[in-house]
């Protein structure tokens, strides 16, 4: 699989799963020994265990009332990047999130590595003017 197609694959099951606050199906998209980095400095979370225990706590502090977009990937090489933006509300306040996550795959599309820079801030916030382009 190509890294665009593989990407695309990617960023809508992680939209739908991120919808519906399904972590499995987040794990489904790594390889059993893949490697996430949340932010740059924190400790990486290994394997697909790892990356599944990570995504359900991370939606497990999020309201169900969320809104996720990811904007078309850029790809080449086996890697790509994504930007994404969500809104929903963090320990009872609104919050916006808006990042971007670098991914690597494997020849069957799974992601085996995958690093997010992102940013939050207080309040919901559609995605501006141009975004995701």
């Amino acid at each position: 699989m190509d890294a665009l197609e593989a990407a695309r694959r990617w960023a809508e099951t992680y939209r739908r799963a991120w919808l519906a606050g399904d972590a499995e199906a987040v794990g489904d998209l790594y390889t059993e020994g893949a490697v996430h980095r949340s932010q740059p400095f924190r400790d990486p979370h290994q394997g697909r265990e790892g990356i599944l225990a990570y995504t359900g706590d991370a939606f497990a502090e999020e309201s169900a009332d969320r809104e996720v977009w990811f904007a078309e990937p850029v790809a080449g090489g086996g890697r790509a990047a994504v930007e994404y933006w969500a809104t929903f509300e963090e320990n009872g306040e609104p919050v916006t999130l808006a990042g971007c996550v670098f991914l690597r795959f494997a020849e069957d599309g799974r992601a085996v590595e995958t690093r997010d820079y992102w940013n939050m801030e207080p309040g919901r916030r559609p995605p501006n003017e141009g975004w995701g382009r």
